[in-house]
């Protein structure tokens, strides 16, 4: 059997971090499957993981009441999806949906938590990774509401 190790060690957004980094993200990592048009998170809910989307497409959305879904982003195999396990208060801030079928693999943020508050070398690698996932999702936010608010002059 085949653990997640290999495929943690070689993907981009991991590039770099040590080996015995690595070991302890696999042992918070499984593999996840989401079937198209699936909620893989809703805002509000309790943000316990983040995702390795292997293949398939998500889509990053806000709900607005005037307009109901509004896609901030799609991402897709390779990409990222979820931070806010990693920032108190731990509640997720979009709505993420499979367009697609969609296999990822899920790191337990509860698991990564605890093990970043007996690592705090681990900590900081993990919030300077993730400090880029959050600056393009506020970017993309910001191109999106800069169109909606644009198309209304």
């Amino acid at each position: 059997m085949r653990t997640l190790e290999p495929f943690l060690a070689e993907h981009p957004f991991l590039k770099d971090l040590a080996p015995e980094y690595i070991k302890l993200l696999t042992g918070c990592a499984s593999n996840v499957r989401f079937d198209a048009g699936q909620f893989i998170f809703r805002e509000g809910d309790e943000a316990n993981n983040f995702y390795i989307i292997r293949h398939g497409k998500v889509t990053i959305q806000l709900f607005a009441v005037e307009r109901g879904a509004i896609t901030i982003q799609t991402i897709e195999a390779g990409d990222i999806l979820g931070w806010s396990w990693l920032i108190s208060p731990y509640i997720c801030r979009f709505d993420a949906q499979a367009v697609e079928l969609t296999r990822a693999i899920a790191l337990d943020g509860k698991c990564l938590r605890n093990k970043c508050e007996l690592n705090h070398d681990l900590g900081y690698e993990l919030l300077k990774r993730f400090s880029h996932i959050i600056v393009q999702r506020l970017e993309a936010t910001r191109l999106q509401l800069m169109d909606l608010y644009g198309a209304h002059k």
